[in-house]
């Protein structure tokens, strides 16, 4: 009888851990399918009237800024990786990890410090004016192509990381190997490394895709109108929210271009080898002008990137706080940044409780069922923000028809515009980098000590506490990092979510800054980048261990 009871709670319980996986999934899925399935009936009005006014332009400048972004994302995050991991110059150490420091400085920031800087009354046109003449050409500013450099300079990280990762733990073995069959040094590289680089670099550009395809801010600085900046514009214009979930459509189709891309990239690679004593390139050592060029090079990308504009941004916010202007709301400043750490910390704990279910769901559940779910649950990174906000949007007007039918006496809006929905768009939104970081160190575990708990009678529950969290304590970290950076900087989702009165550092500072009031925004600009090199350096340290 005992035993008896004892299958039938273990049957139940699988099927909980299942049911849990499968209900993290939805969750996540729901939003999106939703959105998809709006476009259903789509308005001809709308679509005619978009069409013959500003979509082809959208299309057209969505399409240039993916492929001048991806271009120099790879350009700039392989070709560091592979200088950093195969040569020996003057500060390689130091610049290997300051490489990443950009990750800290979100794209619209950069890009109004780029535009007061280079713009047309900015200090270097003047200083061109003076020197050359009124009429003295110079080139166009707010364009395109200075747009995907501020974008690629504060993305690259994301293909550098995974590309000098791969470098260090897959390509040694095989580059000697090619090496000694007679290879030349160009050749092993572009016959062997490359080819080992490319899931890599595909996972990497990926990222950078649908960060590109999710900004809203950095974009408006420079004249350049995406569609998803339509989307915004429609719905902060308008509020017409079918309109601007039918054209978020478009978004959606363009993110899953790029995953599909990704996948053909990718091929059938796969890393071939797992890193050990011997993985790792052999660093040849540079001399003379070849070193010089090599550390002036890497500190020119960390200059670009994050030195500058974090000068200038204190250069401003001191003189801002010592004149008699002084940064608009700065008595708000501590609510501001507790909205900002309360909804990243929100963020990251419901990130981390959902990741570590979902990915235990494998052993404790039904592994295949559970193991789809977790595919299904990773697909919110691959969607771009301003999809997840209008797919959370309509999911929780739903929501709030559903409670007013049933006359429960609550006001009329209940999900829609509230907290609630804000880390919910935000769980969608980041889920995936935690469960990837969980889910990798899980692995590590292996089946037979969990197999050995069980088999002496341990629950899931005291095999997670006692065995799995203890063991995967850096990889649940690095996960909490992941999400954390990601939750701080976002700004579309919080600018189309958040509710009436909670306003985020980032609104703050887009709020300033598209009235181009850039000194008096440098304060809490600064502030995020600061909050933000927290995780980003602890991130570098975890990585480089």
């Amino acid at each position: 009888m005992t035993a008896t009871a004892g299958a039938t709670a273990d049957r139940i319980g699988r099927w909980g851990w299942t049911a849990t996986a499968v209900a993290v999934a939805a969750l996540v899925v729901v939003p999106v399918a939703t959105l998809a399935v709006s476009i259903a009936q789509p308005q001809g009005d709308l679509w005619r009237q978009q069409w013959a006014t500003r979509l082809p332009g959208q299309i057209g400048s969505t399409l240039g800024l993916v492929a001048g972004v991806g271009a120099l994302s790879i350009a700039l995050g392989v070709g560091l990786a592979w200088l950093v991991s195969a040569y020996d110059f003057p500060g390689r150490r130091t610049l290997g990890w300051a490489l990443v420091l950009p990750l800290a400085v979100p794209g619209y920031i950069l890009g109004f410090v780029t535009t007061s800087a280079i713009g047309e009354a900015g200090p270097l046109q003047t200083w061109w004016r003076d020197r050359f003449g009124v009429d003295a050409w110079f080139p166009d500013v707010r364009s395109l192509p200075v747009a995907a450099v501020v974008l690629a300079l504060t993305l690259y990280p994301y293909v550098y990381l995974l590309a000098r990762a791969a470098l260090r733990d897959q390509a040694g073995g095989a580059y000697f190997v090619a090496r000694s069959l007679g290879a030349s040094s160009a050749s092993a590289v572009r016959r062997v490394v490359l080819p080992l680089l490319r899931p890599a670099v595909a996972a990497g550009v990926a990222v950078v895709v649908m960060e590109t395809l999710t900004d809203i801010g950095t974009v408006q600085y420079f004249g350049v109108e995406t569609i998803s900046v339509g989307v915004f514009r429609i719905w902060r214009g308008t509020f017409d929210r079918d309109a601007a979930s039918e054209l978020a459509t478009l978004v959606l189709a363009f993110a899953l271009l790029a995953i599909g891309s990704e996948r053909i990239l990718r091929g059938r690679a796969r890393f071939g080898e797992a890193g050990g004593r011997a993985a790792g390139l052999a660093r040849r050592r540079l001399r003379g002008g070849g070193a010089a060029a090599a550390t002036v090079g890497a500190a020119v990308v960390v200059a670009l990137g994050f030195a500058a504009p974090a000068f200038q941004l204190a250069v401003w916010a001191v003189g801002e706080q010592s004149g008699p202007r002084g940064t608009p709301n700065l008595r708000r400043f501590g609510e501001f940044l507790g909205n900002s750490l309360t909804l990243t910390l929100t963020t990251v704990a419901v990130c981390l409780v959902l990741s570590i279910l979902v990915t235990n769901a494998r052993r404790f559940g039904n592994g295949r069922t559970a193991g789809w779910a977790n595919r299904l649950t990773a697909a919110g990174y691959a969607v771009p923000g301003p999809v997840v906000a209008m797919g959370v949007i309509l999911v929780l007007v739903g929501v709030d028809q559903a409670l007013g039918s049933i006359d429960l006496g609550l006001p009329g809006v209940v999900a829609t515009g509230s907290f609630l929905a804000l880390v919910y768009a935000y769980a969608v939104r980041f889920l995936a980098p935690g469960l990837t970081a969980v889910e990798s160190g899980l692995g590590q575990i292996p089946d037979e000590m969990t197999a050995s708990a069980r088999s002496l009678g341990a629950r899931p529950r005291r095999i997670l506490g006692r065995i799995h969290l203890p063991l995967s304590r850096a990889s649940v970290l690095t996960a909490a990092v992941l999400v954390g950076v990601d939750a701080l900087k976002e700004l579309p989702v919080a600018l189309l979510l958040r509710p009436i009165g909670f306003d985020t550092l980032p609104v703050w500072v887009y709020n300033l800054a598209s009235e181009s009031r850039f000194e008096q925004a440098a304060l809490p600009a600064l502030t995020i980048i600061g909050v933000a090199l927290v995780p980003v350096a602890l991130l570098t340290r975890r990585l480089d261990r």
